[in-house]
């Protein structure tokens, strides 16, 4: 069985080997190193490849996003998940344009945070609720301005289906059930998608269907 390699990056020494000693229990998960800060993340991530960061915001000398952008200019394939105490909204969208696949919060259940690591290296991860919310309220309070409205490459009729269901937050799983097809198939619907918009992963697109009209706006307060 192949091992998912996770390097994880925080400047608490403490939380890091707690970190640690929890994901080390798993059979699928390899610690393959540790850092303190961004640049150390990015150098780490030039020696050990691994397959996902596990990485804090707020850190001296580089922080988290920074060190994303980064990581993901130099290795795109790597996958990021942010882990933090910081449920500030200007971080969380500033992670996701800076290409991370998952944003969550120190404060999640051990079985959240596993579950959410096999999803992104497997390229499922669905968009929590939480940072569903969020993304909705912030294109709830900056409303649509049709001139600003992203126009980028025709999507097919299902590639439009199938984008405005990962912006509810559905897993791949979830929308071939939904749309009656093989998991496969929306793989392939997902993959064309982020190609014909130039997007990174399926938090961004969820971010783009939103702004793009395709999930409906919860109503103003």
């Amino acid at each position: 069985m192949s091992r998912m390699k996770v390097l994880l990056v925080d400047d608490q020494i403490l939380f890091r080997k707690g970190v640690r000693a929890l994901l080390e229990a798993e059979e699928d998960i390899e610690i393959v190193s540790e850092a303190g800060n961004g640049n150390e993340a990015a150098n780490k991530v030039k020696a050990y490849r691994p397959d996902v960061v596990l990485m804090d915001i707020h850190m001296p000398e580089c922080d988290g996003i920074e060190a994303t952008r980064l990581i993901k200019a130099e290795h795109p394939d790597v996958k990021i998940v942010i882990l933090t105490v910081s449920d500030e909204d200007d971080d969380l969208f500033e992670a996701i344009k800076a290409g991370a696949e998952g944003y969550l919060l120190k404060n999640l259940r051990p079985d959240e945070l596993i579950q959410m690591l096999r999803s992104v290296v497997a390229n499922e991860a669905p968009l929590s609720p939480a940072i569903a919310s969020k993304l909705l309220g912030e294109f709830r309070r900056h409303p649509r301005d049709e001139e600003k409205q992203p126009h980028g490459p025709e999507l097919t009729s299902r590639e439009r289906e199938v984008l405005q269901l990962v912006a509810e937050g559905m897993s791949n799983a979830e929308i071939g059930l939904k749309l009656c097809v093989v998991e496969g198939t929306v793989k392939n619907h997902l993959h064309n998608i982020l190609e014909k918009l130039h997007l990174q992963n399926r938090v961004q697109a969820a971010a783009y269907a939103m702004r793009a009209g395709l999930v409906p706006l919860p109503p103003r307060e």
